[in-house]
């Protein structure tokens, strides 16, 4: 048995994700993504704490601080009889560049694209500070998550916690409603 503790992933310094913006460009993604979008470039944290498996048996990460009141928020679901499960956490913007290749090459246009994942350099993933979730019985990063005791869980409680939806309905980013997609707000 390997008792390695996992090693946080990689992440990108100013250089590196700018490198990462231009390759997005050469893409498709528009030179205005940002302005047309009211997204700014998103740095990645420089430290990184394990928050366990997501759904797959991949470790997931977070920022430190954002990671302790994901536990917290967790537990405090747990008490209350719900299973808050990791979809996904931190994604470094080289992580996310390949999302978009891998979506290019199954025939999506970079329009269908970016209704439903930002841009590389501009994800809240690359904050450290983001969870997609779901819970049993529901598909993972599907709308219908909004109809789970989860989702009524989180819209009641999360804000204690420092968590907010970040893409309702009609948000003014023009990112399609994720139920799923919850950010911590520094406190």
């Amino acid at each position: 048995m390997n008792s390695a503790r996992p090693l946080p992933p990689a992440r990108c310094d100013t250089e590196h994700r700018l490198r990462i913006i231009k390759a997005a460009h050469a893409l498709g993604v528009p030179r205005d993504y940002g302005s047309r979008h009211k997204l700014r470039v998103v740095r990645e944290p420089r430290d990184l704490s394990c928050i366990g498996e997501d759904i797959h048996g991949r470790t997931q990460w977070l920022a430190p601080r954002a990671a302790r009141a994901w536990k917290r928020m967790r537990q405090a679901a747990a008490d209350d009889g719900i299973d808050l499960q990791v979809v996904s956490a931190f994604r470094s913007a080289s992580y996310q560049l390949v999302i978009i290749e891998r979506k290019l090459e199954r025939g999506q246009s970079m329009d269908e694209i970016l209704r439903v994942s930002a841009a590389p350099g501009f994800s809240e993933h690359h904050s450290g500070r983001v969870v997609d979730i779901t819970c049993p019985g529901y598909a993972a990063l599907e709308e219908e998550f909004e109809h789970s005791p989860a989702f009524a869980w989180l819209q009641k409680e999360a804000a204690r916690f420092g968590f907010r939806l970040s893409y309702p309905r009609d948000n003014l980013h023009g990112i399609a409603y994720e139920p799923w997609h919850w950010c911590w707000q520094r406190r």
